[in-house]
């Protein structure tokens, strides 16, 4: 079996940015900043949404979709389930709790 090949050294040019004069780097507006924030994700445009399913134990499940039939179906399914998830796509980005709490009656 052949040796794999070490992987080339990735150089970080930490001194180069720091000895760097401050004209190359321009001034960002804030509002451009917080509008890229908070507007929502960039997604390439092979990507139609990404949903993000919320575990029991604490941790999220990723599915990427590029077709609206299968986003759909997995929406469907997780709703059905009674499972909490968001959906990020182009537009912005949505929490769903779908989880139904345990009624306590107090009558009885």
């Amino acid at each position: 079996m052949p040796k794999r090949k070490k992987k080339p050294y990735f150089h970080h040019n930490v001194d180069a940015i720091a000895a760097a004069p401050l004209e190359c780097f321009p001034d960002l507006d804030f509002e451009i900043l917080m509008d890229a924030k908070l507007g929502g994700y960039d997604l390439p445009a092979t990507v139609l949404c990404i949903i993000r399913e919320h575990t029991h134990t604490g941790r999220r499940k990723e599915h990427i979709y590029q077709r609206r039939h299968a986003a759909n179906h997995k929406i469907k399914k997780l709703m059905a389930e009674g499972k909490e998830f968001t959906i990020i796509d182009h537009e912005g980005c949505q929490h769903i709790d779908n989880t139904i709490p345990e009624y306590d009656d107090p009558l009885n």
